[in-house]
């Protein structure tokens, strides 16, 4: 037995050995070196005052690492940092007795370096920061600040008087020429606000606040930009409301218009709506000056067009549209048994609330363009943006629908109409509470097939949306997002989000809506947009918070 197993073992162990021998002598694999990673970031850039905190991760083959800071996307470099480590501080010492500019957007790159330079890693694009504002008393600066040739400066009254206001372009960026000095009256000290005119209108100034005899001591600065220019009230085509508080001024005014005029109103005044039929072309809008308050018009029933009317344009323009009844009141109910033609209806820096229905067209009435531009839309009743409510060929239509740049909030339905329309876009909006659970988003209930799509598609972009209104608090957030119709129409959804308590009712879904999610509610996503309609956005997480929703809410760079 022994004999056998070493006659065995013998051999199979002598094979082993060669094997392990075999295996010992092939060379060891050797792999071609690559250049370095690019540098990522550990955490997003961010400012402290005015210095920015690069934080990378470290690349253990990297030598050093070369930063560089730009304000115009690297069309040109303000600064290259050399560093040997991955957490750079880019502040006075680091750019050798230079500082960044407050309140400055910067543009941040890096490039990890090896040994070798030919294995130094690619450029690194790190993204965006800005710097804070600057320590300052003076407030920032709001829409109810500026007009064409002429801002209102405030601060906090507190430390030393504030005793001159300069301005500046806004390309002397460390405040060395300035364009105009104005001196600040005693009076205007103690109440921490002066107005300073002069400007040009669409223009961008520095203006920056000084305390000490000459003005020596900066206390802060903003940059103002200057609206377009005004209504000129001297213009013959202009009728001149804006010195007038008369309540019934604009209906007299509009009686007594020619075609095409424009009616000037006083900024914080209500006037009632005009009781005579519409046949002409008009403009309304409110003049220009300081404070928060449109001009207001009111209406506890509606205003209607003339049978028959071929009217070119009806503009509504920064002012606040009023209605008393949700349940009854109308901007337009027109109910016309002739063919009365309206070119363009255009509601531009509005606020819109307390209808039933912005419009309610009948008859004969047909809208050929429709648009709500940089408008606050809210409280409205189940005749919603607007009501086609005819049957039938030839019936009352509004066929371009154009809704940019606007928030609306707290509407029971939609939008309704029993014909065709020709186009619907929706872009840059904020919708929360836009119809009541259950309610309406598009309803197209003309003949199926004939009267009931949008020809040239429905376009809905760069736009957020929240859930139902649940006014009844019942806990249903559902909406009815395609009710009747549309059974042709085409749908284009790009960059629109809709929060996680958005829902369709079964059977109601809009194809491709939305075209990205957001995980939180509407709650975690707006600051306050139940009550106070306050959507701007507090998720700094959110995707969107750029390039989504209504401008007036993003976030900015």
């Amino acid at each position: 037995m022994n004999s056998f197993r070493t006659k065995i073992f013998g051999p199979l162990l002598a094979l082993i050995a060669a094997v392990i021998l075999m295996a010992g002598c092939e060379k060891d694999e050797v792999f071609e070196k690559t250049r370095l990673f690019r540098p990522v970031l550990n955490e997003e850039l961010r400012a402290e005052l005015n210095t920015i905190i690069v934080n990378m991760g470290n690349i253990r083959e990297a030598t050093t690492y070369t930063i560089e800071v730009s304000r115009d996307t690297f069309a040109t470099i303000d600064y290259t940092i050399e560093s040997d480590t991955s957490y750079v501080v880019i502040n006075e010492e680091t750019l050798n007795g230079d500082e960044l500019l407050w309140n400055t957007l910067y543009q941040v790159r890096a490039t990890a370096h090896a040994s070798n330079p030919q294995y130094d890693s690619k450029i690194s694009d790190l993204g965006n920061v800005r710097t804070e504002r600057f320590p300052s008393i003076m407030k920032i600066p709001t829409v109810d600040d500026i007009i064409d040739v002429a801002v209102r400066v405030s601060w906090q009254p507190i430390g030393a008087a504030v005793t001159k206001i300069r301005t500046f372009t806004t390309d002397d960026l460390k405040l060395e020429n300035p364009i105009a000095e104005y001196d600040v009256s005693t009076d205007d000290q103690a109440a921490g606000v002066s107005i300073i005119d002069g400007m040009e209108p669409a223009t961008a100034y520095q203006v920056a606040i000084y305390s000490g005899a000459t003005g020596e001591q900066l206390r802060g600065w903003e940059t103002f930009v200057t609206l377009e220019k005004g209504v000129d009230p001297a213009d013959p085509n202009v009728v001149d409301l804006s010195g007038s508080e008369d309540p019934d001024a604009v209906g007299a005014a509009v009686l007594n218009a020619a075609d095409g005029n424009i009616i000037l109103l006083k900024k914080g005044v209500l006037y009632n709506f005009p009781s005579e039929n519409l046949n002409k072309s008009i403009t309304i809008r409110g003049a220009y000056g300081f404070g928060a308050q449109k001009a207001i018009l009111f209406t506890t029933g509606n205003w209607n067009i003339e049978n028959g009317a071929s009217i070119n344009h009806i503009r509504f323009i920064d002012l606040e549209l009023r209605g008393e009844d949700i349940g009854g009141d109308y901007v337009f109910n027109p109910n016309n048994d002739m063919e009365t033609t309206v070119e363009e209806l255009t509601f531009d820096n509005c606020i819109i609330n307390t209808f039933r229905g912005i419009i309610r067209v009948r008859g004969g009435v047909h809208v050929k363009h429709y648009n709500i531009n940089n408008s606050i839309v809210h409280h409205i009743g189940g005749y919603g943006i607007f009501t086609c409510d005819t049957d039938g060929a030839g019936g009352a239509s509004i066929d371009n629908i154009a809704l940019t740049n606007s928030t609306f909030s707290k509407i029971h339905s939609f939008m309704t109409t029993r014909q065709n329309a020709e186009s619907l876009l929706i872009d840059a909006c904020t919708l929360s509470e836009y119809a009541d659970p259950d309610g309406i988003l598009f309803r197209w209930r003309g003949e199926d097939g004939v009267l009931s799509n949008v020809l040239n598609g429905i376009t809905i972009t760069n736009s957020i949306w929240g859930h139902a209104w649940d006014e009844g608090e019942t806990g249903n957030l559902s909406i009815r997002g395609i009710y009747d119709g549309l059974e042709a129409t085409s749908f284009n959804i790009v960059n629109t989000y809709a929060t996680s308590d958005f829902s369709f009712t079964a059977d109601s879904e809009i194809p491709g809506f939305p075209a990205l999610n957001y995980s939180g509610t509407a709650e975690d996503l707006w600051v306050d947009p139940f009550d106070g309609l306050d959507f701007n956005i507090k998720d700094n997480g959110f995707a969107g918070k750029y390039d989504a929703g209504d401008p007036r809410w993003r976030v900015k760079l």
